[in-house]
């Protein structure tokens, strides 16, 4: 083939070239790429279940029942963290119902029980300290009655708070006070001394209107307020129920001093001045036939129903050389073997709060745990009306004995006062109250620091 032959077709193969290049991959088409496929929504993260913890509460009065019931409820529905499954108790057989569910291991995780019981639940290994929980704001803000309540001796630390404190005074009526002539005391170290008092006694059972002059709740019956109430009395006139430091009650219970001061209160019933049991509770804020009434903090809202302006509170007498008044109050503890001891703990932060302490001293009259709550208070703040239940508790109360023994102390005490109520003599019964402690501690080995 001649050279002018090839010329043509030689440019037609090369612009056929060009315009393949040119179309670049129309001439071989490839597949296009596929869409980008759409993320399937994040699912929101799950919440977790809420811990539910099991609460133990005794069935006291009505409106400490009724506010805690609503602070439950309030708790749960605030909150979806923790949710609280609360079990009343009757108040009469709780303790027996604790040490029962601690024999079978089924404690709750949260209790409420008496503060005197602390030292034997936690001997026994019922409790958990709190220590660890509390901050120091918090115990700065307790109430020290509250910190001597919760505090076992052997190791120092806390296992109990309550929420609330308890008051021990005499209740007056004014205007018999004023119409029999009698100084009315307005200061802890204004109080009566036994002289006054009895010559009180005398003046307000001369009254027409006054068939007793004193009511000391004898209707209430042998039990804790025996203890309670009662051994105050020991404990102005020098005695106690059990030596502090050797833990012996024989030499103490029994002491001269100690059965000097239940003579004098054998002798306040042999004169007729005491409401008798079997009258009832409404002699003096009901009736009106009892002038004084010897009991706690509980009767505020009763008594002031029933007397108005004329309820007037008057600090302890000196029956010694100093007053003395009575401690301590039910208090909760989160149980040795709880597994949510922290949820425990938040439920408890919760019933500390300020303002949910003060629903439940505003309804069952007694002293706010925290001074924080106190400044708030119209009760028991400054010039308050039950203010002097805040000056004993900082300057003359003192704690039940803070010993694994209590048990068997309050219960040989109560059975001792009863007897004497009834016309027993005075030193055989305390002589057989403080053997009876005694030996019970003689049989717990001396009831070593931690358990039996």
């Amino acid at each position: 083939m001649s050279r002018k032959s090839l010329l043509p077709l030689t440019l037609g193969l090369l612009v056929l070239a060009l315009i393949l290049a040119g179309c670049g991959g129309k001439a071989t088409p490839t597949q296009a790429p596929a869409p980008k496929a759409t993320e399937a929504p994040t699912a929101p993260p799950k919440k977790a279940e809420p811990v539910t913890i099991k609460v133990w509460f005794h069935s006291g009065r009505g409106e400490e029942r009724d506010v805690l019931e609503s602070q439950i409820q309030e708790f749960n529905t605030v909150q979806d963290e923790v949710k609280v499954e609360a079990v009343q108790l009757p108040e009469g057989s709780y303790n027996d119902q604790v040490n029962a569910a601690a024999l079978a291991g089924d404690l709750p995780d949260l209790l409420d029980f008496d503060g005197p019981f602390m030292a034997n639940y936690t001997w026994a290994g019922y409790l958990r300290p709190l220590d660890d929980f509390l901050s120091a704001d918090l115990r700065d803000d307790l109430l020290p009655s509250i910190i001597a309540q919760g505090t076992y001796p052997p190791d120092g630390k806390l296992y109990c708070i309550g929420t609330f404190d308890s008051g021990l005074a005499i209740w007056g009526n004014k205007a018999y006070l004023e119409k029999a002539g009698v100084r009315i005391p307005t200061s802890v170290e204004d109080a009566w001394t036994r002289e006054e008092f009895e010559d009180a006694l005398a003046k307000l059972q001369a009254l027409p209107e006054v068939e007793w002059a004193l009511d000391l709740k004898l209707n209430y019956g042998r039990g804790e307020w025996f203890t309670y109430g009662f051994s105050p009395i020991l404990q102005s006139m020098g005695a106690d129920l059990i030596d502090r430091t050797t833990w012996r009650s024989t030499g103490t219970l029994n002491s001269d001093a100690a059965v000097e001061a239940m003579t004098m209160f054998q002798d306040w019933i042999n004169k007729g001045y005491v409401v008798p049991a079997d009258a009832g509770d409404a002699m003096f804020y009901g009736e009106k036939k009892a002038a004084l009434a010897f009991v706690g903090h509980w009767m505020w809202t009763p008594h002031k129903e029933g007397l108005g302006d004329d309820l007037i509170l008057l600090p302890m007498p000196k029956f010694g050389q100093k007053a003395a008044t009575g401690m301590g109050s039910w208090c909760w503890g989160i149980s040795a073997t709880s597994e949510k001891a922290e949820a425990a703990w938040k439920f408890l932060t919760f019933l500390l709060e300020p303002d949910q302490i003060l629903k439940m001293t505003n309804a069952n009259g007694a002293v706010p745990s925290r001074k924080s709550a106190l400044e708030k208070s119209d009760l028991y703040g400054a010039g308050g009306p039950l203010n002097i239940f805040v000056q004993q508790l900082e300057t003359i109360a003192v704690p039940r004995p803070q010993h694994p023994a209590y048990p068997t102390i309050t219960a040989a005490f109560a059975e001792a006062v009863d007897n004497i109520i009834a016309g027993a003599e005075v030193r055989g019964e305390l002589d057989k109250a403080a053997q009876k402690i005694d030996q019970d501690i003689e049989d717990n080995q001396g009831y070593p620091p931690f358990g039996p």
